[in-house]
């Protein structure tokens, strides 16, 4: 609160279809990246199953979560954080990315944007805090001396070095395609229409701004209240439009 206090908060998840809630969670952290599996792990518990395609934002678009929508066969249109970035003239034209290098699979070699080739010299390995492995393979440029671009490319005093997951290379390519496919733009389009719009009418229409219980325990049971008030205000305007349709 920047005045020495610490003010509990929590990261309410919600999934929506036709802005029903079908399932909520609770978590206590700031990002939205690592809540995504427990979150679908929770609405599948509770309904059996999980819905054929996830449609989220970029603050889900991580490598772990990827690979959790692959192993569990969902169609994923999912951002990731660069995604709009690199529409931009800016970052097309930026050498010191590797969106703009080449990849030689077969020589597992990069090469940069003055034609010179780095070489891979070591993988490393991190295990995210629910036990997800990460692979990051390490390269190094065999020279940058007398580059004319090095300036552009990179602060180092040395040559370039860079370090890549080439699985996350391989979802983002994926999520690309997705995303700028036909179906792809229609579905992320109705995302906004979707939790964005339930959570706009919880917090600004019905004024719920802050909650009212303390606790993890309280706090998502007044969540599940809340949700079911939704669904039940939703469905009554819902049944209300149906039956002036039908009487015009």
């Amino acid at each position: 609160m920047r005045n020495g206090q610490l003010k509990p908060g929590y990261n309410i998840q919600i999934g929506t279809e036709n802005q029903f809630i079908i399932g909520y969670s609770l978590h206590q952290r700031p990002t939205d990246t690592r809540c995504l599996k427990p979150h679908l792990e929770k609405v599948k518990d509770a309904l059996g199953k999980l819905p054929e395609t996830i449609i989220a934002d970029a603050g889900y678009g991580g490598e772990e979560n990827y690979a959790y929508l692959e192993s569990e066969q969902l169609g994923a249109i999912v951002k990731y954080s660069t995604y709009h970035k690199e529409k931009s003239k800016k970052w097309q034209q930026d050498i010191s990315k590797l969106d703009n290098w080449g990849y030689d699979e077969a020589e597992d070699t990069w090469t940069c944007a003055a034609g010179r080739k780095l070489l891979f010299r070591y993988e490393s390995k991190e295990l995210t805090e629910s036990g997800y492995e990460i692979k990051r393979r390490h390269y190094r440029s065999m020279s940058c001396e007398g580059c004319p671009f090095k300036e552009a490319c990179t602060k180092a005093q040395g040559n370039r070095e860079i370090t890549v997951s080439l699985k996350y290379l391989k979802y983002k390519q994926q999520a690309r395609e997705k995303l700028q496919s036909e179906e792809g733009y229609v579905l992320s389009v109705r995302r906004m229409i979707e939790p964005e719009s339930v959570f706009g009418q919880m917090k600004n229409n019905r004024g719920f701004r802050r909650f009212l219980l303390r606790g993890l325990p309280k706090v998502n049971l007044e969540v599940g209240w809340l949700s079911l008030a939704h669904n039940l205000l939703k469905k009554a305007a819902t049944d209300r439009k149906l039956k002036k349709a039908e009487q015009g």
